[in-house]
């Protein structure tokens, strides 16, 4: 079996997919291709493999290599783990958009810094799935580049096989399991709507209802602390959903529009909602480790498997171990009142026939409302993404719920225009293109008006304005 995993210089997150792998059984003599840009981080991910394929005796290979055309041919499974400019490009993201009032924790999924995150990935995932049609084309894509919904719904436009996979629901499991005294393995659950907004529809412990003693909890400060923005979602929602303060806050207009919300609600430090959060641990740790090989004295032993799908469902389908999980996929009907061209994240299942969708039906409306401001955000960037249209890019920010909430029309367009100028290194479908300027219209005092028709209420205003003289 062969792996390819494009975005290979991700060292960390390569590492832990390769050692899921190559712990499972089963799996143990599986072929790596690493593929990067350059051959600096991919070289010690290599050294390592080779470590530990040695040391457990397994019948694995890795080799790296810069041809993202040599590590597809005739893979079994691909991997997507790039990120298009770096920390480069991400810091434009979150510093350009916060000169113009836009504070981001994380920006990586939505807003200014979520967008441009996506319409730098799109041509790249697009060539990705072209190449996998011609060299791979059974393969199945499991992509793990963010922003989930907005690469996947790219990724829905082509004829490649492919799933989007995160951890928050994972992660948010562990967290209700803490609040609900409740072993996490015994917790059944129905999550759906979309990535980094999926919600709990359903939790249960032996056939009882968990939400009650959930809304109790939540009403008490010292959980409420814990949790200021996801639990006022579900306070006023009525659905606990799968992302934290610093990722949700950036969701919604309600909670970093000025500095009382962002006091109020976003007073954590570090991804708690901290400004800039994200990008600060990522310079850290870039400026820590740059030049040194990381994984040097990791041990080689096999550790158990993470919480990533990546392995449960490539075993699965090699060996027809069912695996359920939430998939990021093209919605077509699961989730019925979202549009079914977007991103739905749901219940989904893998066995050696493939993956499997689950009929979710209907969210509250409620929930499908919010998720529905975001995916209106995400139909425009995958469009600008994929088109290289400056207006396109513009109305994806001015859609973008804390933006809106933050900007009027024309700061949005002089912000979308930095940007683009800040990262045109990298946003190649914008080549030879710029936004274009919308100069304030100033309205002299005592202008005479135009003779045009007049909307009714406009004249009954003008009527009352005489008869105040």
């Amino acid at each position: 079996m062969k792996v390819a995993i494009i975005g290979a210089g991700s060292i960390v997150f390569c590492k832990t997919l390769m050692l899921d792998i190559m712990g499972t059984p089963g799996l143990g003599d599986t072929e790596f291709a690493l593929m990067a840009p350059s051959t600096r981080r991919t070289s010690q991910v290599e050294a390592f493999a080779a470590r530990v394929i040695k040391r457990n005796g397994l019948k694995a290979s890795a080799w790296k290599t810069t041809s993202q055309r040599e590590a597809l041919k005739g893979a079994d499974f691909v991997i997507s783990t790039f990120q298009i400019g770096g920390n480069q490009a991400y810091e434009q993201d979150v510093m350009v958009p916060l000169r113009h009032g836009i504070d981001q924790c994380i920006g990586d999924t939505l807003g200014p810094g979520g967008i441009m995150r996506a319409v730098r990935s799109i041509p790249t995932t697009l060539q990705l799935a072209n190449d996998m049609l011609e060299l791979c084309p059974d393969a199945l894509l499991l992509n793990y580049v963010n922003p989930m919904a907005m690469i996947c719904w790219a990724l829905g436009t082509t004829q490649v096989k492919y799933v989007g996979l995160c951890h928050g629901v994972q992660t948010t499991l562990d967290l209700i399991s803490g609040y609900t005294d409740v072993p996490k393995a015994e917790i059944d659950y129905l999550c759906a709507g979309i990535n980094h907004m999926g919600w709990f529809l359903k939790l249960e412990h032996n056939g009882r209802d968990l939400y009650p003693l959930l809304r109790e909890r939540f009403e008490l400060p010292e959980y409420y602390a814990n949790e200021k923005v996801r639990g006022e979602v579900f306070r006023h929602f009525g659905y606990f959903m799968t992302e934290s303060t610093g990722h949700l806050s950036e969701y919604l207009p309600y909670f970093r529009k000025n500095k009382l919300a962002l006091d109020l609600y976003c007073d954590e430090p570090g991804f708690g909602g901290e400004t800039a959060a994200y990008l600060t641990f990522c310079k850290a740790v870039g400026e820590k480790y740059d030049n040194k090989d990381i994984l040097a004295n990791e041990s080689d032993a096999l550790p158990p498997r993470s919480v990533e799908y990546g392995s449960y469902i490539i075993e699965a389908l090699a060996t027809g171990k069912r695996f359920s999980f939430n998939g990021n996929v093209r919605n077509d009907g699961m989730i019925t009142n979202l549009p079914a061209d977007c991103t739905g994240e749901g219940p989904m299942y893998a066995d050696r026939l493939g993956l499997h969708k689950t009929l979710v039906g209907d969210l509250p409306p409620q929930c499908a409302a919010l998720n529905l401001t975001n995916i209106n955000v995400q139909r425009m960037a995958v469009l600008a993404g994929m088109t290289g249209d400056p207006e396109a890019l513009v109305q994806a920010c001015a859609l973008d719920p804390q933006t809106a909430a933050v900007l009027t029309l024309k700061q949005i367009r002089e912000m979308t225009a930095d940007l683009v100028e800040a990262e045109r290194a990298w946003l190649p479908q914008f080549a030879g293109k710029t936004v274009r300027a919308a100069p304030t219209i100033v309205v002299p005092e005592g202008i005479e008006r135009a003779r045009v028709p007049v909307d009714p209420a406009l004249a009954i205003n003008a009527r009352f304005g005489e008869l105040a003289k």
